[in-house]
């Protein structure tokens, strides 16, 4: 009977080992697009984004879940930084605290310029893969960053944003929030505003990825359905197995495969097991499902490694990519759906979304309109004499009765 146990767990190293191995092989050549990590908000949060510190040295940096080491061991070779600003910045210096954010992302390109390079198109990320650098892209975390113009988003655009996700967690005059899901929001748009879908088209015009990671369900329906171009999830993980309304559900990821669109899972345990506690196997159950609703081109990592306070045993940090890997490849799936969740995937994405833009087509001009701003403090420049398509019908009205007042026809 001893004998017989020992050779079982004899078995189980040699066969983990083999697992492990083959996932590092895998990852040689492909290594992991991971969808989204907030170190620049832990760079702010700890250092005031003073990336000269001493203790700020991405080779040594202690207590985060990511430092250049930690990366190398993860095989990771893109990642999409997160350029984030919380909820309370909206309507008051978002756009500011963001600009901010996407610098520091730039400036870790050009302090460690051996590790990492910003890039701003698939091609690029194909690049860094062959010279052993991790491609940086940016990715906005909030449509309140866009403080409500098309002219900030492409603005964004031309400094590098790769993806918006059209809301963090609060609503923006223009699209709902998850936490209209729960009840603690009241939904505002009923998904996307009109103007709301001006950005969106105006996002496929630019090649800036749509992100629904944060939004409400009427909201993640409603822009796979208007996008001529496959979305993302950037962070999120199958409802079905988590009943979290940061995630998807089935009738959703139906569409995610009706669009070629993609989930890039998140590790958080809340969104992993629903629970403080959560296993390497258990966000391995979510790849699975996601793979079994929406098809193995739909499914990546969006670990949000850096952005949460729990995370699974076996997936602390960023070099633990080859252990999920290996558990995959464990769980009989072949290399080439391997691949596809590491990287393929996103690039498949990023390429149809780059062949959807159209910077020759006439951009998205009309503003949204000034009533469904949230600010007393706003100016209203521009506002008083331009036409508008977005107008309410009572403002349409109102503007009709003072033009013939004016011209004593009433």
């Amino acid at each position: 009977m001893g004998t017989s146990w020992w050779l079982w767990a004899l078995v189980a190293v040699c066969t983990g080992d083999q697992f492990r191995d083959e996932a590092e092989r895998i990852m040689r050549g492909t290594p992991v697009i991971d969808g989204h990590n907030d170190l620049p908000w832990r760079l702010l949060t700890m250092f005031n984004n003073q990336l000269q510190s001493e203790r700020a040295n991405l080779t040594s940096l202690a207590n985060t879940h990511t430092n250049i080491p930690k990366l190398r061991a993860g095989f990771v070779g893109g990642q999409f930084w997160s350029a984030y600003t919380p909820c309370d910045t909206q309507n008051k210096d978002a756009v500011k605290r963001t600009l901010e954010q996407i610098d520091v992302i730039q400036r870790m390109c050009q302090m460690y310029p051996e590790t990492f390079v910003c890039v701003t198109n698939s091609a690029g990320i194909r690049q860094a893969f062959r010279e052993g650098r991790v491609a940086s892209l940016v990715g906005v975390e909030g449509g309140h960053s866009i403080d409500s113009s098309l002219g900030v988003l492409r603005t964004l655009h031309r400094l590098g944003m790769r993806y918006l996700t059209l809301t963090h967690s609060c609503n923006t005059p223009w699209a709902d929030n998850w936490l209209v899901d729960t009840g603690e929001d009241k939904a505002e748009s009923q998904g996307l505003s009109r103007f709301g879908e001006s950005v969106v088209k105006e996002m496929n015009r630019l090649g800036v990825i749509i992100d629904l990671a944060h939004v409400s369900v009427a909201t993640m329906k409603a822009a796979l359905r208007l996008s001529t171009a496959p979305v993302i999830f950037s962070h999120s993980s199958a409802y079905s197995l988590c009943q979290h309304r940061r995630n998807v559900p089935d009738d959703v990821l139906r569409l995610v495969n009706q669009t070629g669109s993609l989930v890039m899972v998140n590790f958080y345990n809340d969104y992993v097991s629903c629970r403080q506690e959560a296993t390497l196997s258990q966000v391995a159950d979510h790849l699975d499902h996601i793979k079994k609703v929406a098809g193995a081109g739909a499914v990546g990592f969006g670990g949000d490694f850096d952005g949460v306070s729990r995370l699974p045993v076996g997936l602390e940090d960023v070099s633990k990519y080859p252990d999920l890997v290996a558990e995959l490849l464990r769980r009989r799936w072949t290399e080439a759906e391997v691949r596809g969740a590491l990287a393929n995937n996103l690039l498949r994405v990023f390429e149809a979304v780059e062949q959807v833009s159209d910077h020759t087509r006439r951009p998205e001009e009309e503003p949204i309109p000034a009533d469904q701003l949230q600010a007393s403090c706003r100016t209203m420049y521009g506002y008083s004499e331009a036409p508008s398509l977005h107008r309410q019908p009572g403002a349409l009205l109102a503007s009709l009765t003072t033009v013939l007042l004016g011209l004593g026809l009433l």
